[in-house]
């Protein structure tokens, strides 16, 4: 069983699709803890929902080194195998990247290197602005360059002509959960592969 780590600070949809999946039997995984650095962000009532420990941390009057220390401490404390970035509104320093190294996974609503260092609806304005046909999701391992680590998944949707900003994020917000449950699969063979 691999177990995860999740930092978000807004809604958490693709955390609901990985909590579906190990209700279901479909991943062999646990969440551990999930992070915000939002008091009220509703990724966290998902966790209480699933019986899995919420944690509230505050980056207000931190430097960034200071929060993402208090953050390894945490996921630390739960053994975490893997972290998750789901809709996580802050840059981690480059210690806390190296810190997690080839464990750390973010999820970007593009097909990476397009629309790198874009961010929720920003990118699938610029998609539809340049009358993209088709674009997705990447799940990429995250390094000190924002945006720029290696890729290990990614889906792909067609861009309807008559698709908007709303229907676009939903479209490609059902490729995301799917996309990560598919990356945190390879990465548990990858890491049993080695123990064994």
């Amino acid at each position: 069983m691999i177990r995860l780590g999740v930092l978000g600070s807004t809604n958490g949809t693709d955390l609901q699709a990985i909590l579906d999946a190990i209700t279901s039997g479909e991943l062999n995984a646990d969440v551990s803890v999930v992070i915000s650095n939002q008091k009220n962000a509703f990724i966290l009532e998902r966790a209480e929902n699933h019986n899995a420990p919420a944690v509230f941390v505050s980056h207000k009057k931190k430097a960034r080194e200071e929060f993402n220390a208090e953050v390894t401490a945490i996921l630390k404390e739960y053994n975490v195998d893997l972290v998750l970035l789901i809709g996580f509104m802050r840059i981690l320093s480059a210690e806390f990247c190296q810190e997690w190294r080839d464990k750390l996974l973010n999820v970007h609503p593009s097909l990476l290197p397009k629309y790198a260092g874009g961010m929720d609806t920003n990118v699938h304005e610029e998609v539809l602005k340049n009358g993209e046909i088709e674009t997705g999701c990447t799940i990429h391992f995250v390094t000190d360059e924002v945006d720029g680590g290696p890729i290990l998944v990614q889906k792909k949707c067609n861009v309807d002509s008559d698709e908007t900003v709303d229907t676009l994020k939903t479209k490609v917000q059902q490729l995301e959960g799917r996309a990560f449950i598919e990356a945190i699969k390879l990465l548990h063979h990858r890491d049993t592969d080695n123990t064994e």
